[in-house]
């Protein structure tokens, strides 16, 4: 019923940015918080940054200072623009977003495939 894509991956050398893209599709009556989680080979899936509805952002640690998110809500995308990128970084990212439909008034958690970012040192 919903998908969500991300797009904007790819190889980067150490310093540089990338800026990910996730567009969400589907039977979508509207999109609370969305967010960026990235996995490391053999770890877990941790949290990179959200943005609820109202525009209030959250920042892991890790990340902040160097990574900001942000939403197009006509568009359903959320995007992370991320500088100063460092070989720590290297993960796939995930899209997420909690999403109401129109069939009920419960909102639910979708995921991207994952898109993988290498930073190379």
């Amino acid at each position: 019923q919903v998908q969500l894509v991300e797009s904007g991956g790819g190889l980067v050398q150490a310093g540089g940015s990338l800026r990910l893209s996730c567009a969400a599709s589907g039977s979508i009556f509207k999109i609370n918080a969305m967010g960026w989680y990235r996995q490391a080979p053999g770890g877990q899936r941790e949290l990179v940054a959200r943005i609820a509805d109202d525009g209030v952002t959250n920042y892991a640690e890790s990340g902040e200072g160097r990574f900001t998110i942000s939403r197009d809500n006509a568009k359903n995308t959320v995007y992370l623009q991320m500088n100063s990128l460092k070989p720590e970084d290297t993960a796939v990212y995930f899209c997420n977003a909690e999403i109401i439909g129109y069939i009920s008034s419960w909102p639910f958690d979708s995921w991207g495939q994952g898109t993988q970012v290498t930073v190379s040192s």
